[in-house]
């Protein structure tokens, strides 16, 4: 799990080894791996041993949890050595590395009737030239969190609907000049999520085409908010600002927080009247329809084990992502989203009384969360080179040290050359 990107969530573990030799003459062992969500959810885990244990004997399930920073090298060397875990917990960017190293298996044939269960967004973020790779677990999804005190003082009804990126903006203008705090803090560092959340192409046919009209307006708006002083500074291109934006809203210098749903569970205790005071809505859709935030994380199973181990795998994985586990799961974060139908629709994920802004954020994200999609790049060479050559170039057009044009046009003439 991404350790405060989406849901701000953290641990550690070791490498163990030897997933396919049996722990006994008549078990196979399963060994399965998660990123960074040691020692938060060892109870959780702890019950899934016990209880697939139970129902199935000849089975050995052991989890292995690997901080975020040492995963992929520690991954790399149990595949190196033949001895890659049965089930590898991926995000979606990691699942197509590995999809393309071709250490991953397919799972379309052996998922069958069971795939009508899960969200089509969520399959569609696992799919690649046509083939599933992963079963959906846990998703992440923005919410709009809204301090009601200074919408109020700045004459705006916290309550009324803000549908589009465009409102947020005219909003956080309208709060700076009424109330001198800035409105929003976007999160700029990710602006290729940005830009296809808009409905902006970044790639097409080989090419990037992100200097288009409407990639230079939007960059445009987002220098037009900056220059009023309407986005808050601190961490605005960053490639996480998730802290930034709490300590922020914390502290009466942020009107609104386009953020993960944990969030509210900072705000309620280290600042107990502006959460009396914060108002939750969806976080808008945009043109696309796509809600934004979304960062889906899946079970994908090892190429290459034994068939009998292979086979259990595939079991463990179904019931690692079934409808009672992944609410189970869901409730225990108390903020990331089931990828499966029956689980969304959950009565947790209905509003039953004035719970405040922690179950507001629950619930409110619940209602969008069939759109959600997770927004990165995953089909280009170089993603890491090529994001940061964006990054740049957009803050240097947003913070008025280049046009917005000509800062696209860069970064296109950058992207080329390394797509060559």
């Amino acid at each position: 799990m991404k350790p405060s990107r989406r849901a701000a969530l953290a641990g550690l573990a070791l490498l163990a080894c030897g997933l396919a030799a049996p722990a006994s003459a008549d078990k196979i062992r399963l060994e399965f791996w998660t990123d960074s969500l040691r020692p938060t959810f060892d109870g959780y885990f702890a019950g899934v041993k016990k209880h697939y244990e139970a129902l199935h004997p000849n089975v050995e399930v052991q989890w292995v949890d690997v901080f975020n920073d040492n995963f992929e090298t520690k991954l790399n060397a149990a595949i190196a050595a033949g001895r890659p875990p049965a089930l590898v917990n991926h995000d979606v960017p990691r699942l197509f590395k590995y999809t393309q190293k071709g250490t991953l298996e397919p799972l379309d044939a052996t998922l069958g009737a069971d795939k009508a269960g899960y969200l089509p967004n969520a399959l569609a973020d696992l799919s690649f030239g046509g083939k599933l790779y992963g079963l959906p677990w846990y998703n992440n999804i923005n919410v709009l969190v809204i301090n009601g005190g200074l919408f109020r003082k700045a004459g705006l009804d916290p309550k009324q609907p803000i549908a589009s990126l465009d409102r947020e903006l005219e909003l956080a203008k309208i709060i700076k000049a009424k109330t001198g705090v800035a409105g929003l803090l976007p999160q700029l560092g990710q602006i290729d999520g940005i830009m296809l959340g808009q409905g902006l192409p970044l790639v097409q046919n080989g090419k990037a085409v992100f200097n288009g009209p409407r990639h230079v307006a939007l960059i445009r708006k987002f220098a037009d908010a900056y220059k009023a002083g309407a986005l808050a500074r601190d961490n605005l291109f960053a490639d996480d600002n998730y802290q930034a934006c709490i300590r922020l809203y914390n502290s009466g210098r942020l009107a609104m927080m386009e953020t993960a749903p944990t969030s509210a569970q900072k705000t309620q205790s280290d600042a107990r009247a502006i959460y009396a005071a914060t108002v939750v809505q969806p976080a808008p859709l945009g043109p696309t329809g796509i809600a934004p935030g979304g960062y889906l994380f899946s079970w994908a199973i090892s190429r290459g084990l034994p068939a009998a181990t292979r086979q259990e795998a595939v079991k463990f994985a179904k019931f690692l992502t079934s409808d009672s586990q992944q609410l189970a799961f869901a409730k225990v974060t108390g903020a990331t989203f089931p990828s499966t139908r029956q689980a969304l629709g959950d009565s947790y994920f209905v509003k039953t009384s004035a719970g405040g802004a922690i179950e507001s954020s629950r619930v409110e994200g619940a209602k969008v969360a069939t759109h959600i999609r997770t927004l990165v790049l995953t089909d280009v060479p170089n993603v890491a080179d090529l994001k940061k050559n964006l990054v740049d170039n957009v803050e240097a057009a947003v913070t008025g040290r280049k046009d917005a044009q000509k800062a696209l046009d860069d970064a296109v003439a950058f992207w080329n050359r390394q797509l060559k």
